[in-house]
């Protein structure tokens, strides 16, 4: 099976991949007649934006039960109200997810285990855009590095037994998408060289509102690198999948005044319509198949992940990342789980 660390990385630079992906990329949409009936979908932060537009087009399709993953229940109820009134065949639940705290992410994978006898597809989008640094309170990491990257992996290692177990039916292997972004190639990566790796992502000195957000999501290329050695494509396919810069969400909500103001101006110039961002995550999970394994979809396309992976030193970081991930785990006992999905 090829996977993206299998492929050549890419030189060319970010601004002609930026347009490329706004401007010229063509998406690619379900065949006619394409069903979801009968299956079961998971997606977190689907109570708004990019992740609620990513309901609607599962919806359309046919799907039969969906699981909202959401913080907040009574935006939850209210978003699931509306596409109940849309899709009243489809049986639309809320359930509590918080991925600011392992205890609740660690709850929620509990109850997909325990209640659901089937499940498709599951979507990881709920993430964060920082203006400034914020600690989780349950585990003092900060926000986005634990959101976007310890509770997302941990989300998506807990949730793969039962995938593999419970996934559809004649040996059809489900789908975990994790939501990643094209800006993840333009990372920077200022902490590379930090030893250990983890905790200098929590340094409020280093923060910053762009840098750290690239990083968090990159973090998610190099656990994606070396996850495939241990889940089959035959038992759960899990790739990641880029929106593109998207107008109509509120990623960043927390902008203020002219921040704000820009940030509108320049996503009404340049960016996707929701529809066409949550169009990449529904191509990941249900046109897409195994040879999207193990892969960044970026524009509909498999694309490489970041060409710092494929130099000798980001073999190294990659692996220490992965060595700090598991062991920052490990009280979820995550590497049993690892290797019980190669049996």
């Amino acid at each position: 099976m090829v996977g993206s660390r299998d492929l050549t990385p890419s030189n060319d630079s970010f601004g002609k991949i930026f347009f490329h992906n706004q401007f010229r990329a063509k998406p690619q949409w379900p065949a006619p007649k394409t069903s979801l009936l009968g299956a079961t979908a998971i997606i977190s932060g689907s109570n708004t934006g990019l992740g609620y537009e990513a309901a609607t087009q599962l919806l359309r399709l046919q799907l039969s039960r969906l699981i909202m993953a959401v913080r907040s229940r009574e935006r939850g109820e209210a978003a699931a109200a509306r596409l109940r009134r849309l899709f009243p065949k489809a049986s639309i639940e809320v359930w509590l997810l918080d991925m600011s705290e392992y205890d609740s992410v660690q709850a929620f994978a509990a109850r997909v285990a325990r209640e659901l006898s089937r499940i498709d597809i599951v979507i990881l989008n709920a993430g964060l855009i920082g203006l400034t640094f914020k600690a989780a309170k349950s585990t003092g990491h900060g926000e986005l590095l634990q959101v976007n990257y310890l509770s997302t992996v941990l989300l998506a290692i807990l949730l793969l037994p039962t995938l593999k177990a419970k996934g559809p039916p004649g040996g059809q292997p489900a789908h975990l998408t994790i939501v990643s972004a094209a800006l993840t190639l333009a990372a920077k990566f200022a902490e590379r060289d930090s030893i250990p790796l983890l905790p200098a992502l929590d340094d409020p000195k280093k923060f910053d509102r762009e840098e750290t957000y690239n990083t968090s999501k990159l973090l998610a290329h190099m656990f994606l690198w070396n996850l495939v050695d241990y889940v089959s494509a035959d038992d759960v396919i899990v790739n990641l999948a880029d929106p593109a810069w998207c107008k109509g969400t509120d990623l960043a909500r927390d902008a203020t005044g002219g921040m704000k103001v820009g940030v509108k101006i320049f996503a009404g110039l340049t960016g996707r319509s929701p529809r066409v961002g949550a169009s990449c995550f529904v191509d990941a999970v249900v046109n897409k198949g195994k040879e999207s394994h193990g892969c960044f979809i970026m524009s509909w396309q498999i694309h490489p992940f970041a060409a710092y992976l494929y130099t000798p030193e980001g073999k190294v970081v990659t692996q220490r990342c992965w060595d700090e991930t598991m062991a920052e785990l490990e009280f979820a006992d995550v590497r049993t789980i690892l290797n019980s999905m190669r049996g």
